[in-house]
């Protein structure tokens, strides 16, 4: 696979939760760390995705936010 993003993150397929038409896949990556990708019910059936199938979360965005939640 090659593509131009530049953060691709291996991993294997956890769970697959797909809905009317989004599916959440849950990719984990190591040490207990699951990414969750949400994509199309027709991207999960083109890609053939399986729970326990290596696969990797490719990340392309141009904003990361942060939150924190305020004690007291």
């Amino acid at each position: 696979m090659k593509i131009s993003a530049r953060n691709q993150i291996a991993g294997t397929i956890k769970e697959i939760h797909k809905g009317a038409t989004t599916a959440h896949v849950e990719i984990e990556i190591g040490g207990g760390t699951i990414l969750t990708a949400s994509i199309t019910n027709e991207a999960v059936d083109a890609l053939k995705l399986a729970k326990g199938q290596k696969a990797y979360a490719v990340i392309k965005a141009s904003d990361v936010m942060v939150g924190v939640e305020h004690g007291g």
